[in-house]
């Protein structure tokens, strides 16, 4: 046991080293690559908007938009995720090395899901974007709703920890409240490609994106209904990390390259 414990730090070691090379690309592609390259020095933000209700006589109350508030920098933030992941990985490979070998003893790993409440966020922010959302409030409600998923898969181990998990029934109330949850970001999604009367233009590389990331997005619950139906190999909660590790590394990667491809694309 101890022995696979050693090898799952150094497995982060690892995972984060790929991260940060990604991240660090990405960012320095972001900032002094794309710009010199790019039309007019374009450097690929999403304009966020509020917006309010105005009495406008003869039309009664109309729905307004602000001024632009702040733009969300697309390039950088793809960066940023990578960069969080690499960060956690680093955290739970050295100053938490211990406490990571401990709780996973006993099926916990608390990092993991305060790190995908930041990073997923941020990836479902910009894919949510990229279908028009432009709202300040949707994408805070989408934000939280995101990361309030990923919490209740921490609050699904806490509930479910314990060397020997056969000895008792699982609670599965986390699992499914999170399920539940974490529909609201893609039901957003999903009614801005139904209104959207000029879907035939939304670039081929959008629709990976999405497609990737619905996917990705799918397998993580599967990997822990494995761990905790007890299916196959996946009775050992050390298989389901490795899983969760591999899994976060490759929804990641494909999809910070297809944004990657997608910043060359027309406007």
């Amino acid at each position: 046991m101890e022995l696979r414990l050693e090898k799952l730090v150094s497995f982060n070691k690892i995972m984060g080293l790929i991260h940060l090379l990604q991240g660090s690309f990405m960012m320095y592609f972001a900032f002094f690559i794309y710009p010199n390259l790019s039309e007019a020095g374009n450097t690929f933000t999403i304009p966020v908007n509020g917006y309010y209700l105005d009495f406008v006589v003869g039309e009664g109350l109309v729905l307004t938009a602000t001024e632009t508030l702040f733009d969300l920098p697309f390039l950088p933030l793809t960066a940023s995720f990578l960069l969080l992941s690499a960060l956690f990985h680093f955290i739970i490979a050295v100053p938490y090395k211990e406490k990571y070998k401990s709780d996973l003893k006993i099926g916990i790993n608390k990092l993991r899901w305060y790190e995908y409440a930041l990073s997923s966020s941020i990836m479902i922010i910009l894919i949510s974007s990229l279908f028009g959302v432009r709202d300040v409030a949707l994408f805070s409600l989408i934000a939280l709703s995101n990361a309030g998923m990923n919490l209740f898969g921490l609050d699904m181990e806490l509930l479910n920890a314990g060397a020997d998990k056969s000895e008792r029934k699982t609670n599965w109330l986390p699992f499914i409240f999170g399920s539940i949850i974490g529909l609201a970001p893609w039901i957003a999604i999903a009614f801005y490609i139904g209104v959207n009367p000029n879907i035939d233009g939304v670039p081929g590389f959008v629709w990976a994106i999405l497609a990737t990331y619905f996917i990705a997005f799918n397998t993580f619950p599967v990997n822990m209904w494995l761990q905790y139906a007890g299916i196959g190999k996946f009775k050992d909660y050390l298989v389901g990390e490795r899983g969760y590790i591999i899994l976060s590394l490759v929804s990641k990667s494909i999809l910070t390259w297809l944004v990657l491809f997608g910043a060359f694309q027309p406007s």
